[in-house]
């Protein structure tokens, strides 16, 4: 696959959930043709409902408009025929997986990249039972949810995956508008989602404990991580925070202090009474149900745009000056 013109592509999404949707809606707005497939008979209802939503988080486009660039089927043959590249969004099982990149490849060109936006499992499991030529051509493409707006693609090939897919694969994340990070190693979860387990594992161990609420935990993070994170990642904001020593000073100073905080972090036990506890703070912080999921994650797009564009605008201003 070259990916020098998006606009003369065509991308199969295997899979309407959140993530295959919001895939979908994306590859419509940078004017690629779409084939979306998902067995549920009310497919195209389903498209037509979520697409107004989906169209308010990508700067400059309509509803209307990403629909007539996306045709939908039930059938696989027909989704995947002729298209440069798969992106498949099925159920997180390894079984599953298997059994449906086996029907893909049967069926998709031989030069199709066959991706999975699976959030943890790794691409040689998924195509260990998958000939030579056809393995070479499977990687994992993780987005952040949701991917129309949050610019991070976590590519991770498999022991298999061949180099020249690897590359072209990220090159046309990357002219899709996404910030596409090439993983040098199989990890179960990759590399965001561990991330965000580690920070999960302490916010829930921190509201079981009673120390804040989970709506005074998120406070805590958007006025201070959320924010620092958004700009500079953990290890630049521990290089500025030793001042002129940097990380040096930061290690000798609080490096043996941090390491023994590890050993203190929860290790929270999610019990039917700590979920019922949790679930009851978070649905009465954000409310519940399709209404209150439509307009918080329309609020949460917009915010998120808004950073995208500021960080755009900055990074703009420094190669002028």
């Amino acid at each position: 696959m070259t990916s020098n013109d998006l606009r003369g592509k065509s991308v199969a999404v295997v899979g309407a959930g959140t993530i295959g949707l919001s895939w979908a809606a994306l590859f419509a707005a940078r004017g690629m043709r779409v084939r979306l497939t998902d067995p549920r008979e009310d497919l195209a209802a389903v498209l037509g409902e979520a697409m107004p939503s989906i169209a308010a988080g990508i700067p400059g486009a309509s509803a209307a408009d990403l629909l007539t660039r996306i045709e939908v089927t039930s059938s696989m043959p027909e989704a995947v025929r002729d298209v440069d590249l798969v992106q498949e969004n099925g159920p997180e099982r390894l079984d599953f997986k298997q059994e449906l990149f086996a029907e893909i490849a049967e069926h998709a060109p031989s030069r199709a990249v066959l991706a999975s936006s699976s959030s943890g499992i790794v691409a040689t499991d998924i195509a260990e039972q998958l000939p030579a030529e056809v393995a070479a051509r499977v990687l994992i493409a993780h987005p952040f949810n949701p991917p129309h707006v949050v610019p991070l693609v976590e590519v991770v090939p498999g022991e298999r995956t061949g180099e020249d897919v690897v590359r072209a694969t990220v090159e046309f994340y990357r002219e899709l508008g996404k910030t596409p990070v090439r993983l040098h190693k199989e990890v179960p979860g990759f590399a965001a989602n561990r991330l965000q387990g580690a920070i999960m594992q302490e916010a829930i161990s921190l509201v079981l404990d009673g120390v804040v609420s989970a709506s005074e935990l998120d406070t805590v993070m958007k006025a201070s991580l959320g924010g620092r994170y958004a700009t500079i990642g953990p290890f630049e904001s521990f290089h500025l925070g030793g001042g002129p020593g940097g990380i040096r000073h930061m290690m000798g100073h609080l490096g043996l202090r941090m390491a023994e905080q590890w050993k203190g972090l929860g290790r929270p036990e999610l019990t039917p009474a700590a979920v019922e506890e949790l679930v009851g703070q978070i649905e009465s912080a954000y409310g519940s149900g399709p209404h209150a999921y439509l307009e918080r994650s329309e609020t949460r797009d917009r915010k998120h745009n808004a950073i995208n564009a500021a960080l755009a605008a900055e990074a703009d201003g420094a190669e002028q000056n």
